[in-house]
């Protein structure tokens, strides 16, 4: 399975890093709303979504994404509340209280709270493909958590993160994600990637605040499929599960950073 895992990701990431790269600003903001749309696509299966509500719900979200980029309509400032609110207090509360994702409205624009903003980070934190460099510092933060939360967790894990949503997480997997990504903020600093104008003693705070942010995006998604019954959101990415599986992180992190920067930028 790692190895898998690996010649996957092998594939996956030159496409993603010529994306960010070399795209001009509407490919590239068509690029991010496949993966979205994807994404979403497999949240319906989560939420029971199905038959023509399913497609209609994804053709008004993908509607909603082309009407945003042809006016250059940007999320307003209550929005990016709603975001911050959301992930920083509803989605804490929802794993606490294990609510049900259900299949009706509520599902609806819980998706559309959840992965439009994701888009519309996408699209902001890189507003031109030099701008490249800034939007991989925030997901490069979401990738070595991941991989270090992986192997810290399977090299050191003993107590359970939360055994009734996501077994497999362990304390000591979030303590090495913590600090991997110290490590790794140190250096992204250094090198210039960070484009934010703070000290690197306020800078780490943030780094840190969104790490545990990427762990609650993670067992999110981990309760939506433990509720729903299934392994994986899709079986898209061999190895992987779906493009749902693979986000899940940045699609809460992303759009928190979009958040602060429009908000306190």
């Amino acid at each position: 399975m790692l190895k898998t895992r690996i010649l996957t990701a092998l594939v996956l990431l030159p496409i993603m890093l010529y994306a960010l790269f070399a795209l001009p600003q509407a490919a590239w903001a068509a690029f991010s709303w496949l993966i979205v749309v994807v994404a979403l696509w497999e949240y319906t299966r989560m939420a029971a979504i199905g038959g023509a509500l399913r497609w209609g719900y994804l053709t008004v979200s993908t509607a909603i994404a082309a009407a945003a980029w042809q006016t250059g309509f940007e999320l307003p400032a209550a929005a990016q509340w709603a975001v911050l609110a959301f992930w920083l207090l509803g989605a804490p509360m929802w794993l606490a209280k294990r609510w049900s994702l259900g299949s009706g409205a509520r599902a609806m624009l819980l998706g559309w709270l959840m992965l439009l903003p994701c888009w519309f980070a996408l699209v902001g934190l890189r507003p031109t493909a030099d701008a490249g460099l800034s939007l991989l510092a925030v997901m490069g933060l979401v990738w070595v958590a991941d991989v270090a939360a992986y192997f810290s967790g399977k090299s050191f894990g003993r107590r359970k993160l939360a055994p009734a949503i996501s077994p497999g997480k362990s304390w000591e997997g979030v303590y090495g994600a913590l600090i991997a990504v110290c490590v790794y903020t140190v250096l992204v600093t250094r090198l210039g990637w960070v484009q934010v104008d703070l000290p690197l003693s306020a800078l780490l705070p943030v780094a840190l605040a969104l790490t545990a942010v990427s762990v609650e995006g993670d067992l999110l998604e981990s309760w939506f499929k433990r509720s729903a019954g299934i392994k994986d959101s899709s079986a898209l990415l061999p190895g992987h599960g779906g493009v749902y599986d693979r986000i899940d992180s940045l699609i809460a992190v992303l759009a928190v950073t979009h958040a602060l920067l429009v908000l306190f930028g």
